[in-house]
């Protein structure tokens, strides 16, 4: 290494000494001098102390760096003991951030440098969150502590080990795509959760529909619906939240299917915008009218849906397995038919598994088409489901507003077709 290149490696070294440092020496700004351990300088000169331990390292082996830390960790956490004992305030985080520090500047010198200043804005973010860490601690049940663990679990234990490969004789399912898609769906489900906790009641029915939709705009149907027909007098506001869950479906479908495969985009964008700009209209149109200024609360108990995760994961396969079959046996045909049917009940499913296969053994326009297919159907089915469970009130908002979203997605597929044509 040249001597330029490691005068600048020492200078990041000492940089992320300084950034800690100021941290640290901020958060300890009301001590009196010479009655904390490590401030600004100390911080400082960490950073550097494992730079210089870099370069020596690149001269004698990387042995040096063990045994210089070794010493520097001894007598930086004697230094933060004495410090402990003096203000009775037992903590090691000065001690850890310290060492951290150390090893950064090492890593500065001896190796790549954007993991090295990445893992010190990080540090230093943690550090600096110290108050709102705690807080949000303090604020979380067992039940959403168990969600996050699960959630990690499911991430970083199982899906490292699930065999990445098909597990059917015709090639289209395979079991980690399938997990994967798992913990996508439930990490969706915990968004919505959070998103709830977050903003409670005082936003009232629309951040509820929002939130509801991005979980399950099925689910998000039928409980408003049931709170429609206890509550009649909310029937306007509660059709704006259907719709406005229905929104938040077809921008999810849009965002998933070609953020899987964007040769979907051109095809899925013009109808989907256009069946949301009518939803959204009428959304907007039925809060204008409803004068209730608190709607009731949609609750969400279930920080993390996992077992609803993983039969929505389970149908996202059968819709997969019948998709190929279906495809080998009548064609294009045969897909359509599928998700005609899965649409009832889900729209992911077919969105994920469309956009999956769209571009391979199926073609693009298909795919489209059958995810397109699929979403008419499900709005159709929660139209019907809010009139048959909510009542008539209900009933008429939701059907006359999807039916129109339903023919304005339908222009939107005639009017792009023409201009393809020409």
């Amino acid at each position: 290494m040249q001597q330029d290149q490691v005068l600048s490696r020492l200078a990041v070294s000492l940089a992320i000494g300084l950034l800690v440092g100021l941290e640290r020496g901020w958060r300890t700004r009301a001590e009196r001098d010479h009655q904390r351990a490590a401030g600004l300088r100390t911080f400082a000169l960490a950073g550097l102390t494992g730079g210089a331990t870099g370069v020596l390292a690149l001269e004698f082996g990387g042995l040096v760096i063990g045994i210089v830390f070794c010493g520097f960790a001894l007598v930086f956490a004697a230094f933060q003991w004495l410090e402990s004992r003096l203000d009775q305030d037992v903590s090691a985080t000065s001690a850890v951030a310290g060492m951290l520090v150390f090893l950064l500047g090492a890593l500065a010198v001896t190796g790549p440098l954007i993991p090295a200043i990445a893992a010190a804005v990080a540090m230093t973010l943690l550090l600096a969150a110290r108050e709102h860490l705690h807080r949000w601690v303090a604020a979380l049940s067992w039940a959403e502590i168990r969600a996050i663990l699960t959630l990690a679990a499911m991430s970083f234990l199982l899906l490292p080990v699930i065999p990445d490969r098909s597990i059917d004789p015709w090639d289209a399912v395979n079991l980690r795509e399938i997990w994967l898609l798992a913990i996508l769906i439930a990490g969706i489900s915990f968004s919505g959760y959070v998103a709830v906790r977050a903003f409670g009641d005082r936003l009232g029915i629309v951040v509820m529909a929002a939130a509801g939709g991005l979980a399950s705009s099925t689910a998000t149907t039928l409980a408003f619906a049931r709170l429609g027909r206890a509550e009649p007098g909310a029937a306007r506001l509660l059709g704006a939240g259907v719709l406005i869950s229905g929104i938040v479906m077809l921008l999810r479908v849009g965002a998933v299917a070609v953020g899987l495969n964007r040769a979907l985009l051109p095809h899925l964008a013009l109808p989907l915008a256009a069946a949301a700009l009518v939803m959204g209209f009428a959304a907007a149109l039925l809060l204008r009218q409803s004068r209730a200024q608190h709607g009731p609360a949609l609750p969400i108990n279930n920080p993390l849906a996992v077992g609803t995760a993983l039969k929505i994961a389970g149908f996202i396969a059968a819709v997969l397995l019948a998709a190929e079959i279906l495809r080998r046996q009548y064609g294009d045909v045969g897909v359509l038919i599928v998700a005609a049917i899965s649409g009832i009940g889900d729209v992911d499913a077919v969105s994920i598994s469309m956009a999956r296969l769209g571009g391979g053994d199926l073609a693009i326009a298909t795919a489209a088409q059958a995810i397109l297919v699929a979403v008419g159907v499900n709005t159709a089915s929660k139209a019907t489901m809010a009139a048959l469970v909510g009542g008539r009130r209900i009933g008429t908002v939701v059907i006359v507003a999807s039916g129109l979203a339903i023919a304005a997605g339908l222009a939107a597929i005639r009017l792009q077709a023409a201009l393809q044509g020409a």
